[in-house]
């Protein structure tokens, strides 16, 4: 008898699970209907705690609400319910447009979506434009961001992928090209759709027609020719770094901006979205940095103006790169000629300089090194600290940095984990900067260790789109301010 009540006990629990999950699967298609709209319409994006709500999968929108849990570890999951009932509200205003609602800040502090609306004067809203891009090389950052902008919703607002500029190759070069962006070792097959059209040299990428254009200088390329104007460059080859050969793409017809996907020399700014952004007024070009730089100053940032930093070391556990060898050859830099999957490579990086640049507070204060190891993608920051202000404790100081990794303000430029089981695959793909490892910090008087993971591709990518979205004069309301 026991048995079997057992059993009747346990199939109706399955049975309770299963109808709940498919509640909340016919909740989550009617929110990704919604948020096309929106996205289409208004050019509204919702996100929850800064991370973009995929309007093509179902399973991602409620696995990232129960993940969510209000990122707080007494917190349960957010509803989606409460979810779907806020964008519904929001659908509802046909005055809102060209803003970024966060549902998952405002289900935190209690936030009623009208309450939030009318706090915005919607006179004064602009409507964003579209922007034409090019990127100028498609290697590793090239195709991430070729996915990152191809992933969304088709819109005629924003950031526009025009074109692809690569170097003059042989025959089957296009069916190449198109084959390392649909499928990666890394990051898996791409979200969508890929096709050639050998016809005009171009790929069409989740219906959208991108040019692939063969050059081998920038300034000899009339981007007008291919119906492109007033374009943002995104410069991925690395090949220029100051302002007479970045100025190149300048020269050619139809250019108005260029972004460096790499660290600048000379008068060029450093700018690391969410630090020091805000300098960038109207030059014509800036780099982005580096991806370590942008791991690493927003958690540098809010540690100084918390504690102060009297001084510091930055070692980087990187994973290996496209210029190391896979077997011993020769190579023009110290050490980089050894196999990269065979050896951990110590070399320089200008990661801790280039602080002082995004930073200038830190200027001077911090030393760097980095070990180059035998992953592909994903690496670790060690910031090594001496504080003005010691904290209380490890615990104490991670619960600052968990603060400001819940704050609207960091929530997508800092991250928190205080998993026992986290390695360095958990963190692929992530969309955050840099995501602080509690369970490594270590504090001793007013020394501090910090670690700080990063995925050194994709993360790093979408702080370039951000600055991208930035220099192109395109702006959204933020929801909550």
């Amino acid at each position: 008898m026991f048995l079997v009540s057992q059993a009747d006990t346990l199939r109706q629990l399955h049975q309770d699970h299963l109808s709940s999950y498919n509640n909340q699967e016919q909740q989550a298609i009617e929110l990704i209907g919604l948020l096309n709209k929106l996205y289409n319409e208004q050019d509204v994006q919702v996100t929850l705690f800064g991370e973009t709500l995929d309007t093509t999968s179902v399973g991602q929108v409620l696995a990232l609400h129960q993940k969510a849990a209000l990122r707080d570890t007494d917190a349960q999951p957010i509803a989606i319910a409460d979810t779907l009932a806020m964008v519904k509200a929001l659908a509802a205003s046909s005055d809102i447009q060209a803003a970024r609602v966060d549902v998952g800040q405002l289900i935190a502090n209690d936030s009623d979506i009208q309450s939030a609306l009318q706090a915005i004067n919607t006179d004064k809203q602009a409507i964003n434009e579209a922007t034409d891009v090019v990127l100028y090389g498609f290697g590793r950052i090239g195709r991430i961001l070729t996915r990152l902008l191809l992933s969304q919703a088709s819109s005629a607002k924003g950031l526009q992928l025009k074109a692809i500029v690569v170097r003059p190759a042989a025959a089957g070069d296009l069916a190449k090209r198109a084959s390392l962006l649909e499928r990666d070792s890394i990051h898996g097959s791409f979200a969508g759709g890929v096709s050639i059209d050998e016809d005009n040299n171009g790929m069409v990428i989740n219906g959208r027609f991108v040019q692939v254009i063969y050059a081998n200088d920038p300034s000899e390329i009339d981007y007008t020719a291919y119906g492109i104007d007033n374009a943002l460059i995104i410069d991925n080859t690395g090949i220029w770094k100051d302002e007479a050969g970045l100025g190149k793409h300048l020269q050619a017809k139809g250019v108005q901006k260029v972004l460096l996907t790499a660290p600048a020399g000379g008068e060029i700014k450093n700018v690391v979205y969410g630090v020091n952004n805000d300098t960038i007024g109207d030059d014509t070009i800036v780099s982005a940095a580096s991806c370590t730089t942008n791991a690493i100053t927003p958690s540098l940032k809010v540690l100084n103006d918390e504690f102060g930093i009297e001084n510091g070391h930055v070692e980087t556990i990187h994973a290996f790169t496209n210029d190391q060898n896979l077997i011993d050859n020769y190579h023009k830099a110290d050490r980089r000629g050894r196999s990269a999957v065979l050896n951990m490579v110590i070399t320089s990086t200008g990661a801790a300089k280039a602080v002082g640049k995004a930073l200038p507070e830190l200027s001077g204060k911090l030393t760097g090194n980095a070990i180059r190891v035998p992953t592909p993608n994903v690496s670790l920051a060690i910031l090594n600290l001496n504080l003005k202000k010691a904290p209380e404790s490890a615990e104490a100081l991670n619960e600052f940095m968990r603060k400001m990794a819940n704050s609207s303000t960091w929530q997508s430029q800092i991250a928190y984990t205080d998993s026992t089981e986290a390695v360095s695959t958990d963190f692929v793909g992530t969309q955050h900067v840099g995501i602080v490892d509690a369970q490594a910090t270590i504090v001793t008087d007013n020394h501090a260790t910090v670690y700080i993971w990063y995925d050194n591709e994709v993360g790093y990518s979408t702080q370039v789109l951000r600055l991208a979205t930035q220099m192109a004069g395109i702006n959204y309301t933020q929801i909550p301010a």
